[in-house]
């Protein structure tokens, strides 16, 4: 029932910007943490960021300052505002919730290249 899915991924130049949207259905949003994961080839999946339903934050040291999540829980919608965009952050970016935060999307692909 529980249903995440990420969309907005694409490909731009180093330096460049992107949003990323997370659409959830079959809970109820607003009660639970979301998170953005992140996966490159060869590597393990990585926390990007999270944030709970009243809007408390948290990054990876990596994306610390360029980087932004936010959630309208009107919408039932998680956000990542990827800004100052590297090579080393191409991946596939997964959106994680649900109320036993065990729930995973079908991943969005985030290619950084000149």
């Amino acid at each position: 029932q529980v249903q995440l899915v990420e969309s907005g991924g694409g490909l731009v130049q180093p330096g460049g910007s992107l949003r990323l949207s997370c659409a959830a259905s079959g809970y109820i949003f607003s009660l639970y943490v979301t998170g953005w994961f992140r996966q490159a080839p060869g590597k393990q999946r990585e926390l990007v960021a999270t944030i709970t339903g009243v809007g408390i934050t948290n990054y990876a040291d990596s994306v610390k300052g360029r980087f932004t999540i936010s959630r309208d829980n009107a919408k039932n919608t998680m956000y990542l505002q990827m800004n100052s965009l590297r090579p080393e952050d191409t991946a596939v970016y997964y959106c994680r919730g649900g109320p036993t935060y065990r729930n995973w999307g079908q991943g969005t692909q985030v290619t950084v290249s000149s």
